[in-house]
């Protein structure tokens, strides 16, 4: 990680300086969209409710088919809303953080016995099931997320979705999976707290139901 820190340090402090913004932010999260592989990085600064868009990485390989993960071997990317539970400095795949799936939801109406896991964002470009940037990237990103978590203490929130869920997106998937209720359903779901964060910055809070539904608090 030490070099990695030497190789980024200058970028990342001009990227933020660039924005207006102090490094580091009080907190990350992620948005992963699956079909348009494509990696949000939103920032909330000190003091502040608010997250802010500060940069796009393109998510380099892909494996599974749009739907959530339920069991260990399907390669699918999960869906849902996680953190990050672990950085890993001596990744296999350069840098990796680790995603907490399965959560609870993923476990209730996932594969009882084994709902898989060890999904994580990583450098290398490869991938069975996790979110894989070049290693030019994951640097940055990785030091982005790891130096609030040791400053305040805030995990980095990972929201992954199948595609962007505004009414193009919505509309898409309805035509390309109308055979697929279920799968629909679970999509109508988690657009809310799609929806939520787009119209606010600021990231839904929920509770996850005993049949593993995701529901949203009410708008204050």
């Amino acid at each position: 990680m030490r070099g990695a820190r030497e190789r980024r340090s200058e970028d990342i402090k001009k990227l933020f300086a660039e924005a207006g913004l102090d490094y580091p932010p009080a907190q990350v999260l992620l948005r992963v969209f699956k079909k348009d592989d494509l990696l949000e990085l939103w920032v909330r600064p000190q003091k502040k409710k608010k997250f802010v868009h500060l940069k796009d990485y393109a998510v380099c390989s892909k494996s599974g088919v749009l739907g959530p993960k339920h069991q260990r071997g399907d390669l699918q990317v999960p869906e849902g809303f996680y953190k990050i539970t672990w950085f890993n400095a001596h990744s296999n795949f350069l840098l990796s953080m680790k995603v907490s799936y399965p959560n609870p939801s993923d476990r209730i109406r996932g594969h009882k016995r084994d709902p898989g896991g060890s999904i994580f964002i990583h450098g290398n470009c490869v991938t069975i099931g996790c979110v894989p940037l070049t290693d030019r990237w994951i640097e940055e990103l990785y030091l982005i997320c790891l130096d609030p978590h040791w400053r305040f203490g805030n995990k980095t929130l990972v929201h992954i979705f199948p595609t962007k869920m505004n009414t193009a997106g919505m509309d898409w998937l309805k035509k390309e999976f109308a055979e697929k209720p279920k799968l629909l359903s679970f999509w109508e779901e988690i657009k809310e707290g799609h929806n939520r964060f787009e119209e606010t910055n600021i990231p839904a809070k929920f509770t996850i139901l005993k049949n593993g539904t995701y529901r949203f608090r009410k708008k204050r």
